[in-house]
């Protein structure tokens, strides 16, 4: 698998990221086993949690794994905090003092002493940016994160960051698809200006782009959950389909799967350094493996373009 570089720092990450979202809940120890494993076989190096996922017990998971299923030395290590769920109701608290103590608490769930990237999961509007700058600060200076980052930040949040940190930040975590092209009204600009790399959650449109929702919603989807069910809803419109038929014939026309020309046109995308993918299970993690991820014809680019501007 291609390593890229993230921005203009010398940090580098492998093209696809596996996500960790659903571990410790949709995905049990041995899926996650598999999934790690098949993984770092293929080439792949960034593994993406967060604090949020399952109140910790994503990051006790993988941490578990580290020098098991594969050494510490072979995973690029990224975590999040700012965000906490409790009762299904979600916070954002990106204060110094709670962003330090999450970072604790990831660690040592994580069973390292370091994090090869740290992100503020969020903004957060009640507290002072340079507070929360701070907390990124000492974590670098303490060695507990090699390089910071901030996450769903959009734009004009992101170009203060980066512009008031007395330190490099080089990358921005965000929503990113052919079913969620915003960002490319502010927010990617903003990142190549200062020189971040942009690492796109959701790269699959949360799984619409893969054509399974195509005319109905499987019964083991994260749409015909009652929980999940409206991390997808949003994209299961008639714009979503209109995308989702334009993919699917891109891909028949190229002999190539509806993932892989999904994931090859982000790729391609100016500032993305890696497609952070959430696959569930080792047949999922396949399709994406077996993506070519090589940029796509001039003209199927525009007409995809074409067919999903806002």
């Amino acid at each position: 698998m291609q390593q890229r570089y993230v921005g203009n720092s010398g940090f580098r990450v492998s093209t696809l990221s596996l996500g960790t979202m659903s571990w410790a809940e949709e995905t049990d120890e041995q899926d996650a086993r598999e999934l790690l494993h098949t993984f770092i076989a293929a080439g792949g190096t960034m593994i993406d949690t967060a604090a949020s996922y399952a109140g910790g017990q994503a990051e006790a998971l993988l941490g578990s794994m580290l020098g098991d299923v594969v050494s510490r030395s072979e995973v690029v290590l990224s975590t999040k905090a700012g965000i906490s769920t409790s009762d299904s109701r979600r916070s954002v608290d990106a204060s110094r003092g709670s962003m330090l103590s999450a970072l604790d608490a990831s660690l040592a769930r994580l069973r390292t002493d370091y994090v090869d990237i740290w992100f503020a999961q969020a903004w957060d509007g009640n507290v002072p940016l340079d507070e929360t700058l701070s907390a990124l600060d000492l974590a670098l200076r303490s060695g507990r994160a090699r390089y910071v980052g901030i996450s769903n930040y959009n734009g004009w949040q992101t170009a203060k960051a980066a512009a008031v940190a007395g330190f490099t930040v080089v990358a921005n975590q965000s929503e990113y698809s052919l079913l969620h092209r915003k960002p490319e009204d502010e927010l990617v600009p903003a990142v190549e200006d200062a020189g971040l790399g942009l690492m796109a959650w959701g790269p699959l449109g949360r799984g619409v782009l893969s054509g399974k929702y195509r005319g109905q919603i499987p019964s083991e989807s994260r749409a015909a959950e009652g929980r999940l069910s409206g991390y997808v809803e949003k994209y299961l419109d008639a714009r979503g389909a209109r995308i989702v038929e334009a993919v699917a014939m891109a891909g028949r026309g190229l002999g190539r799967s509806a993932v892989d020309v999904s994931l090859s046109w982000l790729l391609s995308r100016p500032g993305v350094s890696t497609a952070v993918v959430g696959a569930r299970n080792a047949v999922q993690l396949k399709e994406l493996l077996d993506a070519q991820l090589a940029p796509l014809p001039a003209e199927i680019s525009r007409a995809l373009e074409d067919v999903s501007a806002i």
